[in-house]
C-alpha cells in the first residue's frame, strides 16, 4: 500500500515519482519495481551537508540544504527541495549553479523540508 508524498525510485532509468494519490498498487517502471526512497536526516559524519535547515523569514520559510552549502555543480547538485506544510506540497527546482536553497512564501503551524541530491538521494529536516 503507497502513502500520501511517498517518493519512489526506478533503479533502471532513474525516474522519480511522488505520490499524489494513494492506493492499493505497486509502482513498476522499466519492468521493475520501483524504490521507496526512505529520507535520511542525519549527515553529521559526511564531508557533503545535505540536512535541511529551516528558517523564518518576513516573507515566510526559507530552506537552505546543510549547515554548509552543498555544491551545485553539474555531476553533484540538489535536484529539489520541497516544503510540506498544513497539508501542502510546496516545491522549487534547481539547476547546477543556483544557490542551494529555496524561499516559500507561506505561513504554517507545521512545516516539514526535504531535498533530493542526485547523488546522496533524499533529506529531510
Amino acid at each position: 500500500m503507497t502513502k500520501l508524498n511517498e517518493i519512489y525510485r526506478c533503479s533502471v532509468c532513474g525516474n522519480i515519482v511522488e505520490l499524489v494519490h494513494a492506493s492499493v498498487g505497486k509502482l513498476v517502471c522499466c519492468d521493475k519495481p520501483m524504490e521507496l526512497l526512505q529520507a535520511n536526516a542525519d549527515d553529521s559524519g559526511a564531508t557533503e551537508k545535505h540536512v535541511p535547515v529551516i528558517e523564518k523569514t518576513e516573507k515566510g520559510v526559507r530552506v537552505k540544504i546543510g549547515s554548509v552549502a552543498h555544491p551545485m555543480e553539474p555531476a553533484h547538485f540538489i535536484e529539489w527541495i520541497e516544503i510540506l506544510a498544513d497539508g501542502q506540497s510546496y516545491k522549487k527546482f534547481l539547476q547546477p549553479g543556483d544557490a542551494p536553497e529555496a524561499e516559500f512564501c507561506i505561513s504554517a503551524a507545521e512545516i516539514t523540508a526535504r531535498e533530493y541530491c542526485n547523488l546522496h538521494g533524499l533529506w529531510k529536516a
